[in-house]
């Protein structure tokens, strides 16, 4: 099993910026994902970003691209997403997620693991 605590989230303003951090715990593996899903209210969940924990290599939504950057911290088990230029449709639940795969595997399978999810607005 693996454990993902989330931390960061809350209210900022349109064309803000706002860091998310996760860190993983529990049985990790030397090759796996870990990133972020979000799911507005009364949508689906969607990937967001995420990161491949052995080389770094990222992928991420076009949604997001130029704006969102994921980032990881070995030595602690963590991952950041620093948010900036937000808009109010980026306002939802982001969840952590991991998975024993690629991060663009992952994007298009889903994740075997989920965090509890940390709320994100952006609103004026």
């Amino acid at each position: 099993q693996v454990q993902l605590v989330e931390s960061g989230g809350g209210l900022v303003q349109p064309g803000g910026s706002l860091r998310l951090s996760c860190t993983a715990s529990g049985r990790t593996f030397s090759t796996y994902a870990i990133g972020w899903f979000r799911q507005a209210l009364g949508k689906e969940r969607e990937f967001v970003v995420a990161i491949n924990w052995s080389d770094g290599r990222t992928y991420s939504a076009p949604s997001v691209k130029g704006r969102f950057t994921i980032s990881r911290d070995n030595a602690k088990s963590t991952v950041h997403l620093e948010m900036n230029s937000l808009k109010p449709e980026d306002t939802a639940v982001y969840f952590c997620a991991a998975d024993l795969n690629t991060a663009q595997a992952m994007a298009l399978r889903g994740p075997g693991y989920w965090g509890q999810g940390t709320q994100v607005t952006v609103s004026s």
